[in-house]
């Protein structure tokens, strides 16, 4: 069965931990609802640095990564779907996705 990443963008800071709380109980139903789908849950990312042919800036570039997750599924709608019902989306966030391939190394 095909793999697909969901890249996360952007979303907004929590103003308290109360709200970051609210958000995780809602990301870990999201989560859960996926099932089988999940192939690796991931993990959110702190602050990037973006490495290019001038050097390394600490700005992690226009759109700085957020986190990933791994999932698995027959077509691209269907990941696409389980992206839509995201709640990163509900924080102002988006999603990148994309197929992975399979190669011969």
């Amino acid at each position: 069965m095909p793999k697909f990443v969901l890249a996360y963008h952007g979303g907004h800071q929590f103003k308290s931990k109360e709200e970051g709380m609210a958000h995780m109980v809602k990301w870990q139903a999201w989560s859960a609802g996926l099932g089988d789908a999940i192939v690796d849950p991931g993990m959110p990312f702190g602050q990037s640095k973006t490495v290019g042919a001038d050097g390394v800036t600490d700005d992690g570039g226009s759109n700085p990564l957020s986190g990933i997750t791994i999932v698995q599924a027959e077509t691209m709608d269907e990941v696409l779907a389980m992206a839509k019902a995201c709640p990163h989306i509900d924080i102002g966030g988006t999603i990148e996705v994309a197929q992975g391939m399979d190669m011969e190394m």
